[in-house]
């Protein structure tokens, strides 16, 4: 086993720096496999405050869309419950006799798993975004400039918040899901609350979230071995589908929106169809955990990425399968021994990119053979063994990219040179998101639970 010091020499950083994002990758995930402290960590939640650190200063912005006004801190804490006393220990025999008692006392209320906060429509919103969201053409040619500076802070998760997604029918509100075991929806320039939905269906952290296609409903999966369909304005659990693995990411296929990918710890990939909940093909190759999936612009192939550092065999990292036939087409894409956390198609291009732990974004051919171009990539930001995300902009040209660092790092898809870069949180950035018809607005969440909106 490498040690902090051989393998910061390794990386290029110092042992310290290293040594201290480590732990808090291990404080971060180390609660959601410790089956046997269940009690422990749910009492250290219920009784702990989390105390958000210093983060970028919220101002307004003066270029792109101009009439957006500063919004400031949103502070939406869930009702208060009942805890235990502090540091007490609760069998499981005390805790099932409490919830059967809480049963028994009112068995026609069956316990609620959202907390509805304020309306998801968009009759609040300012007119200058309700403007903006209706005229996406002529916004798209006009407003070309990347985000300048914090416009609105979203705090609401106590743990990381692993990923943030926007909603394309519904283009004001995000959603985000985090290791508190919850999936929050946010009107995001709302006047009143901006927290409008808490979802807590999931048993243990979450890992993904995803918009459907189908209605205003979201996917998430999580360390429950689970993937779950919520029906957003109702607030209810819709579907549930179950798998003997821990689900780390889903991904609805591009024109078949009955159809979604699940990739799990266990190296299983699952297609899905949402109406009769079963699966329709797997794809199967003796991997490692599926870090991400992604379908290629024609919906035809499936692109995965897992985690080979338990593997003397590098080639597995990255896969390109024929969704289909479920067989890999080609295994030997990525041969470098790095774990590739995140994989986007370009939106038009025959080429997608890697998020990889060497600290670059790789760039890989969509056609056979698949090459990695060996001569172009994005390297200015860091991994350092956090799960960074990176994404393509509306029509391609700028990829956004998180970083350990707690910046966001802009590139130019077709130079490789680095626009800019805005400090965002102290701890790392994990993933940035465009909004999929304002192009100067981009979405992000950090290690330290906050969800930032920039413009």
């Amino acid at each position: 086993m490498v040690s902090c010091s051989e393998r910061s020499s390794e990386s290029g950083g110092g042992p310290r720096r290293y040594c201290r994002h480590m732990d808090l990758l291990s404080k971060a995930y180390s609660s959601s496999f410790d089956e046997d402290d269940d009690v422990h960590v749910q009492a250290e939640r219920n009784t702990l405050r989390w105390n958000p650190q210093k983060r970028a200063r919220l101002e307004p912005s003066n270029r792109g869309f101009k009439s957006v006004p500063v919004v400031h801190r949103n502070d939406a804490s869930n009702p208060p419950s009942e805890s235990p006393l502090p540091g007490r220990y609760i069998s499981k025999r005390e805790r099932s006799a409490s919830v059967s008692a809480s049963r028994d006392s009112s068995p026609n209320q069956p316990p609620s798993h959202t907390s509805a906060m304020g309306p998801i429509s968009a009759v609040d919103l300012p007119q200058n975004i309700l403007s903006a969201l209706k005229h996406q053409s002529n916004i798209n040619k006009r407003f070309i400039q990347m985000p300048e500076r914090l416009t609105v802070a979203l705090d609401g998760h106590s743990r990381s918040v692993n990923t943030v997604h926007w909603s394309r029918s519904h283009s004001h509100l995000l959603a985000s899901a985090g290791m508190d075991q919850t999936v929050c929806i946010w009107s995001v320039w709302s006047k009143g609350n901006k927290k409008v939905r808490v979802f807590t269906h999931h048993t243990a952290a979450v890992k993904d979230v995803k918009w459907s296609h189908n209605g205003l409903s979201v996917l998430s999966c999580g360390y429950d071995c689970s993937s779950r369909l919520t029906d957003v304005e109702k607030g209810v659990e819709t579907q549930i589908f179950k798998e003997d693995q821990v689900v780390g990411v889903v991904k609805f296929h591009p024109y078949n929106f009955n159809l979604f990918m699940s990739g799990g710890s266990r190296g299983g990939l699952k297609l899905w169809d949402v109406r009769t909940g079963k699966v329709v093909h797997q794809y199967k190759k003796n991997l490692g955990p599926i870090l991400d999936v992604e379908f290629t612009v024609d919906g035809k192939q499936l692109i995965s990425s897992s985690d080979v550092s338990g593997s003397n065999i590098s080639e597995n990292s990255i896969i390109i399968w024929d969704i289909s036939r479920e067989i890999p087409l080609s295994n030997q894409v990525y041969s470098e021994a790095y774990t590739c956390p995140s994989i986007r198609c370009h939106p038009s291009d025959a080429y997608f990119i890697a998020q990889s732990n060497g600290n670059y974004i790789a760039i890989f051919s969509t056609s056979p053979p698949f090459r990695l171009d060996k001569y172009k990539r994005y390297e200015s930001h860091s991994v350092t063994g956090f799960p960074i995300k990176c994404n393509f902009n509306l029509d391609g040209t700028i990829i956004v990219s998180g970083s350990s660092d707690g910046y966001i790092y802009f590139y130019n898809s077709k130079s490789g040179h680095l626009n800019k870069k805005i400090k965002a949180y102290d701890e790392a950035c994990i993933d940035a998101v465009f909004h999929p018809v304002m192009p100067n607005v981009v979405a992000s969440c950090s290690w330290n639970g906050e969800v930032s909106v920039f413009e």
